[in-house]
């Protein structure tokens, strides 16, 4: 290709990516509206209102009006299939159509047509029903659970059918917790309290002793829940999850309980003019550090200028975290209260951090040494003993989001390679100094065990050494055959089992790079794979097209690909030019996504975004951001063949 095209069109993907930033300095992004999250909230709102009605209060016109006008939202994305997609651009499940189906039985069954209501159980029907939403979750009762929940209070299935949570776990420990074989995920305990104390006061009672212990521990459970509980109201800032909690005790009797006020709260902020929740509040920090490292990855000019390194380096968690017991030092996706660190993003902040290290200055350096040194500790200790790193929690394992995962793993690898690099061969760092720094960063309880700055220093290297090996030991274990690497936290509906190699595949493949590792028979076989998933067109992946595709056209080769999934193969491949199969098709990739973004299509993000217990999201980001990133790493590419 005329490398002055890629040029302009990486320099105009650029200027869109800054003009979407926040006059702050950093990107807060824009979740896609959500039928599921739609669905649930209504059903929340509608049962406090009920519950505040039984007890001599009165239905708030607000309240009224906020369930109306989610319902009208659900009506206007109803599918041709009688379904609802978990986005508005996704295919009908089982999970979101029975949760719709709910919402319109708590929320105002007379307005809503009955054609719409028939279309939707015959969805219902064809997917098996109940039996369908359990075979789409397998064990994992995080979600199956809550669902049957709103199902049962909304009257469309029995007590009987709703598994009873074990929610007086709750009461144990929460060190504890991973050794108690909890049925939900690492993060799911206010679910496994709520719609466990929901089951056990609306459901058939079991066994007395048991049924008296639960009473026993059930004000100890809903304090553990409101500690659990953020300034926000908001748990994890999800709707879902929030949504479950405040329906759930509100049916039981407890709608003016302070935890279910500030959930009220919480999910009356985030609806939207058209009715419409989000999944989430936002990524804000998630899609920060993935713009940093995206223009940096270009050496956009002055691109340090454009984005505030304090808002980073406040983003990282200051004190021990309640809701997962985490210790100080990991970032999570968002700014706000109910954020959790993780893995993922802690290694995406990390690497934004490297950027501005490489090219800061020594005050620059030194108000970001502590922040990446406790980083890089925090996520240290957090990588499981198979040598991959989990979500939240170490040491879980048991149901599928709590495992270790390779997106996450080559994410830490990378993260841990580079600022290996950084540190060796570094004058002695200044402790004095950088405890200064962090006595300022860090106040309070943390501060007290940031005193282990000097011993973190002095160890950190072997360190991160040894879980480098170890991680890149987890990836080569869990390669496929082929050569893919299939991820956890994306994926792509429109494709067998709903994985998404090429997100894996190409993020795995990066972090090779990263280790100059790129004739490793690893990484080998995974350009192969790349090389052969390619479409036709140029493109990878499958897009997000009004329809679903045909059967026989799932796997097509002629089947559009996606924005997001091309900027990764392209991102992925950028390194590989001297073998001589990958130029032709980083050229027919690059032709695709560079005219896509000349004719304006590439601002279309597709549901690639896997949320807690597989439910799809998009971000209006990610196709801009991952296209900033592949046109900038191909054409520094170009410029350092060019030079050697």
């Amino acid at each position: 290709m005329d490398r002055q095209q890629v040029r302009t069109t990486w320099e105009k993907a650029c200027d869109e990516l800054i003009r979407r930033r926040e006059s702050a300095g950093y990107w807060r992004g824009c979740l896609c509206s959500s039928p599921l999250a739609t669905a649930t909230a209504i059903s929340a709102l509608a049962v406090y209102s009920r519950s505040l009605e039984s007890k001599g209060g009165s239905f708030s016109p607000t309240m009224a009006e906020s369930i109306q006008s989610g319902l009208r939202y659900l009506l206007a994305t109803q599918r041709p299939d009688g379904g609802w997609g978990d986005t508005e651009r996704s295919l009908s499940n089982i999970a979101t159509t029975y949760l719709v189906r709910a919402a319109i039985e708590l929320g105002g069954k007379a307005m809503v047509p009955e054609d719409a209501l028939r279309r939707a159980d015959q969805y219902i029907e064809r997917q098996n029903s109940e039996n369908g939403l359990r075979q789409r979750y397998g064990r994992d009762q995080t979600f199956v659970a809550p669902i049957l929940t709103n199902v049962a209070l909304a009257k469309l299935c029995s007590w009987r059918s709703v598994p009873q949570l074990p929610f007086e776990l709750a009461a144990f420990p929460q060190s504890l917790y991973r050794f108690l074989g909890l049925p939900v995920v690492s993060y799911a305990v206010p679910a496994l309290v709520a719609v466990g104390l929901a089951r056990f006061h609306l459901g058939p009672k079991g066994n007395t002793v048991v049924a008296c212990l639960r009473r026993a521990v059930t004000p100890k459970c809903l304090a553990v829940v409101e500690t659990m509980q953020p300034q926000s109201g908001g748990f994890l800032e999800a709707v879902p999850l929030t949504a479950f909690v405040t329906m759930s005790l509100s049916a039981i009797g407890l709608a003016g309980h302070s935890i279910v006020q500030k959930a009220v709260r919480f999910l009356l902020s985030l609806q939207r003019s058209d009715g419409s929740w989000p999944v989430d509040v936002d990524l804000a920090t998630w899609v920060t550090t993935l713009a940093t490292n995206a223009i940096a990855a270009g050496e956009y000019p002055g691109w340090m200028n454009l984005v505030s390194l304090d808002w980073i380096l406040g983003c990282q968690h200051r004190d021990f975290h309640p809701f997962t017991g985490a210790d100080p030092g990991g970032w999570g996706w968002t700014d706000h209260s109910g954020s959790v660190p993780d893995a993922d993003d802690t290694s995406g902040a990390l690497l934004a951090l490297a950027n501005f290290w490489q090219k800061g200055d020594a005050e620059t350096r030194r108000k970001i040494l502590p922040s990446a040194l406790l980083g890089l500790d925090w996520l240290v200790r957090l990588q499981n003993k198979d040598g991959g790193w989990p979500t939240f929690c170490r040491g879980w394992g048991k149901l599928p989001f709590d495992r270790s995962a390779v997106d996450l793993t080559a994410h830490a690898v990378r993260a841990f390679h580079t600022w290996y690099n950084l540190l060796m061969g570094q004058p002695p760092v200044d402790l004095a100094g950088g405890r200064i720094v962090f006595d300022e960063l860090w106040p309070d309880a943390a501060a007290r065990r940031l005193g282990r700055l000097e011993n973190i220093d002095r160890a950190l290297l072997p360190r991160l050494k040894r879980s480098i090996s170890k991680g890149v030991a987890f990836l080569r274990q869990k390669q496929e055959h082929d050569g893919r690497w299939l991820p956890l936290w994306f994926g792509n509906e429109r494709l067998p089992n709903e994985e998404n190699p090429v997100y894996g595949t190409s993020r795995c493949l990066m972090a090779y790079v990263a280790l100059n590792q790129q004739h490793n028979p690893a990484a080998e076989k995974a350009i192969a794979w790349l090389l052969q998933a390619q479409n036709r067109d140029g493109s990878w992946g499958r897009s997000a097209s009004e329809e679903p595709p045909r059967r026989d056209d799932e796997t097509s080769p002629d089947a559009p690909g996606s924005i997001e999934e091309t900027s990764l193969a392209i991102s992925a491949l950028a390194s590989f030019r001297d073998n001589p199969a990958v130029p032709a098709a980083l050229e027919r990739g690059l032709s695709w996504l560079t005219w896509n973004i000349e004719n304006g299509n590439w601002r279309i993000a597709t549901p690639i975004g896997l949320y807690f217990a597989r439910l799809w999201y998009y971000e209006d980001l990610y196709p801009i951001v991952f296209s900033v990133e592949a046109l900038g790493r191909y054409l520094r590419h170009c410029d350092q063949e060019e030079k050697t």
